[in-house]
């Protein structure tokens, strides 16, 4: 997908009041962006989705909301103080500052799309006769290409996984990479930058305490297993969700809404037995997977990765990425975190944090098992997945905004045919009696034909159209949005029809 591509898309979430940049009328604030009265419907039918899945599906999950501010040793015992950082690269010339990791996943991934070139040349001119395999292996330019794959991989991991800055600077130097601003590689050395926010609680500086903006949801959580487990009677294995804010101080903010200062995670974090992990950890591979491809999303569109480099708290770690219209990147992580998080919260605060089990009466400190999505970056996927152009017969073109049905800002739209005649008034009567069970819009505006183009850029499903021949026998058009097709039902019919094709029960089912 092409960078024009990626422009259409930020333009059509602003025009259509999806997403608006942070205090735009101050020239804006970088890296903050707001929903607008579209967006935040689609927003929140994604948070609906996720949490009915996680929450309602399984009795042995729950969910809590904790306070974005928390003691602050809490940072100190979850590893942030000391372990939170991104390795930062400055270029002299442009004055912009890049992650190194960043730099150079973006060059692999440059070499990975020459060899994809490669392919589909010869495959246009090979035709049904190519042998992809066989190209594959033997290829000249394939076979060099994957090379400097190999080697750069190997090079780049063993840098992470070593923090070896001056390794991540050497590769960028090798590898001959270069500022996407200035085009030169006058680069500084790579320096670790630590992403928390800082802030203070008192009323006068003498008395304030320094705190921190937490960077993930997820210590929250931790910090509540005992009050939860006790209150809730909990098992386990068992399980506590949460939607909420985090902040993290990107220097490096980029790719609209994918990376931003302040953003929003759905996070569950699943206690289990010490030894089990490995089979937890292949469930819930298994389990959020099948959560996005319920939605109808085109499975190619995903894809897992392995982590190079583990984080502190990790014995395995990896990421359901999308393919954004900047490549594949992270939507979704899924982490086996061990017990670290509880057994340095039972170490800092000097309280026993351990589970009696009854099945074998044996005592012990939880492993966890992480699933943690952004909300932010599943709104975006859905978006960049559902914005097309559809060409119609008269050559003309429409945008549609082909969301999956269930998670649409408005299910419907009802449209009068004509603003006179007692239509208004009658369509008003119609949507009176559905608007408490199902999201709804009016327009009365404009020819029909630029209302229904109007409702297919906004991604609603379907388009409901009172007429003349709706006072004589009351029945009404219905419009769906993707095929277009149009049939004719009676009022009496429409509540019937609309919860069959929209309720959400047969979604989450294909993911269940």
């Amino acid at each position: 997908m092409s960078d024009e591509k990626f422009k259409k898309i930020v333009s059509h979430a602003k025009e259509y009041g999806f997403i608006f940049q942070s205090s735009e009328i101050y020239d804006g604030l970088s890296a903050v962006y707001d929903y607008g009265q579209n967006g935040v419907l689609l927003k929140n039918n994604i948070k609906e989705y996720w949490w009915k899945s996680m929450v309602q599906l399984n009795d042995n999950i729950v969910g809590i909301d904790s306070a974005i501010f928390s003691h602050p040793t809490t940072w100190k015992a979850s590893g942030h103080v000391d372990a939170f950082n991104d390795p930062l690269i400055d270029n002299k010339d442009s004055k912009k500052r890049y992650r190194a990791d960043n730099l150079i996943e973006d060059y692999l991934q440059k070499l990975e799309l020459k060899i994809l070139k490669e392919q589909k040349n010869q495959e246009k001119r090979f035709g049904e006769s190519f042998d992809k395999k066989t190209f594959l292996e033997t290829n000249p330019r394939v076979i060099n290409y994957k090379s400097k794959i190999d080697v750069i991989h190997n090079r780049f991991s063993k840098a992470l996984n070593n923090d070896d800055l001056s390794e991540l600077k050497k590769i960028i130097d090798d590898c001959e990479i270069v500022c996407p601003i200035s085009g030169t590689r006058n680069w500084t050395d790579v320096k670790q930058f630590n992403l928390m926010f800082r802030t203070q609680l008192g009323a006068t500086k003498t008395s304030s305490i320094d705190l921190f903006l937490r960077p993930e949801t997820a210590q929250g959580i931790f910090l509540n297993y005992l009050n939860v487990q006790k209150t809730g009677r909990m098992k386990i294995p068992f399980g506590i969700a949460q939607i909420g804010k985090a902040f993290r101080n990107e220097i490096v903010a980029r790719q609209f809404i994918f990376r931003m200062r302040e953003f929003e995670q759905m996070e569950m974090q699943f206690f289990i037995k010490p030894g089990s992990q490995k089979q937890w950890y292949e469930y819930w591979k298994k389990e959020r997977l099948n959560w996005h491809l319920s939605l109808g999303i085109d499975k190619s569109l995903f894809r897992f990765h392995n982590h190079e480099k583990l984080a502190h708290y990790a014995d395995a770690a990896c990421d359901i990425e999308f393919n954004f219209p900047f490549g594949f990147k992270e939507l979704e992580g899924i982490h086996s975190r061990t017990d670290f998080d509880l057994s340095n919260h039972e170490k800092y605060s000097s309280k026993q944090i351990k589970y009696f089990d009854s099945v074998d009466n044996s005592k012990y400190t939880p492993y966890v098992l992480e699933t943690s999505i952004g909300l932010d970056r599943m709104f975006l996927a859905i978006f960049t997945s559902s914005l097309t152009y559809d060409k119609l017969e008269d050559s003309s073109k429409r945008v549609v905004l082909k969301i999956p049905s269930i998670l649409a800002p408005y299910k419907c739209a009802f449209l009068p045919l004509l603003k006179k005649d007692g239509l208004p008034e009658i369509t008003k009567k119609i949507q009176k009696k559905l608007k408490l069970n199902f999201s709804t819009a009016y327009d009365e505006k404009d020819a029909i034909g630029r209302r229904y183009r109007r409702q297919d850029a906004i991604g609603t499903p379907y388009c409901i159209t009172v007429d003349h021949q709706t006072v004589t026998d009351n029945t009404v058009t219905i419009r769906e949005r993707d095929s277009m097709n149009q049939e004719r039902i009676h009022i009496d019919k429409l509540e019937e029809f609309l919860r069959s094709s929209l309720n959400i029960n047969n979604w989450l089912l294909n993911s269940a």
